[in-house]
């Protein structure tokens, strides 16, 4: 078509601003595939696009070849192979995956364990420690009575065997006023409770109820006689106590079978002190339940 049919004159040698300028027949098409229209675009102020990008880029060229990149560090390729290894370990579990089923030979052996390991701190604390004992009777009235339930320390007077009871570990010696646990002499398959009255190598006497250590009476503000005046029990001795046992009575004197009865007590029987109450319970028929419990006695220091 001849510049006469557009109705529209130019300039010779230059087309206006703004102008579009058809590529030459026969023109190749770009490096990177597109129309080479894209590359020789002029915009309004006739710069080529290219002047959009930074200055520091080196401009689109069709002839230069596709960079390839090149091997990435070793430091990042472990880091990348990691993160892909976490991923991978993620997906795998899923945040809604069940958990694993336990089977019951090893849900048997950890129930076994935790068993075995309480029943053996129970027996430590009970062999060494503590131990708690039933007050069945009224011998020791009125610092015991029925029902009432003591906490025993093991290792006042040392640490013993659990097996023979002999003393490992010595800790201190009974004292005058003591109450202690022991085996009765005559059946060591009972255990009482009683007070320590005399001590090794001490001559011990009751003369009508007073009492008498080496000859010169002696306080004993924990005897209380009520009840049976004239027994015999209120006259004893005088007896010498061998060494390494001990003369023991209980508080109710009137009606306490103790040391009178049946001689002394040696060391080894020994099964610990009394330390405080932590139960008391009266059983007596005729007592409504919640008057049972013996609050005022709860965790009273034995004295």
């Amino acid at each position: 078509m001849s510049r006469a049919d557009t109705g529209i004159v130019r300039a010779p040698g230059r087309a206006p601003q703004g102008a579009y300028v058809p590529p030459p027949p026969g023109a190749a098409r770009g490096a990177s595939g597109t129309s080479p229209l894209h590359h020789d675009y002029r915009g309004y102020n006739g710069k080529d696009d290219q002047t959009s990008r930074s200055s520091k880029e080196p401009p689109i060229s069709k002839h230069r070849k596709k960079s390839r990149p090149g091997p990435a560090p070793a430091g990042a390729a472990r880091a990348a192979a990691a993160t892909l290894s976490a991923m991978g370990a993620a997906t795998a579990a899923g945040p809604h995956e069940e958990a694993e089923q336990i089977s019951w030979p090893t849900l048997a052996w950890e129930y076994g364990k935790a068993i075995l390991f309480a029943v053996a701190l129970a027996l430590i604390i009970r062999s060494f420690v503590v131990q708690a004992f039933h007050i069945p009777s009224g011998s020791m009235i009125p610092t015991f009575v029925e029902g009432d339930r003591v906490l025993v320390s093991k290792f006042s007077y040392g640490i013993r065997s659990p097996f023979s009871n002999r003393v490992l570990i010595a800790t201190g010696e009974p004292g005058r006023g003591d109450v202690v646990v022991f085996k009765n002499p005559r059946d060591t398959d009972v255990d009482f409770v009683k007070r320590v009255m005399g001590l090794p190598g001490e001559e011990v006497e009751l003369r009508d109820g007073v009492f008498f250590v080496n000859g010169a009476q002696t306080p004993d503000p924990w005897g209380k006689y009520r009840g049976r005046p004239g027994i015999p029990s209120r006259n004893f001795g005088p007896v010498r106590i061998p060494e390494g046992q001990y003369f023991m009575m209980g508080d109710n004197r009137d009606f306490s079978n103790d040391s009178r009865e049946w001689g002394f007590v040696d060391r080894s029987l020994l099964r610990g002190k009394a330390w405080r109450l932590y139960w008391s319970w009266n059983s007596e028929p005729g007592i409504s339940f919640w008057k049972r419990l013996r609050g005022n006695r709860l965790l009273k220091h034995i004295q």
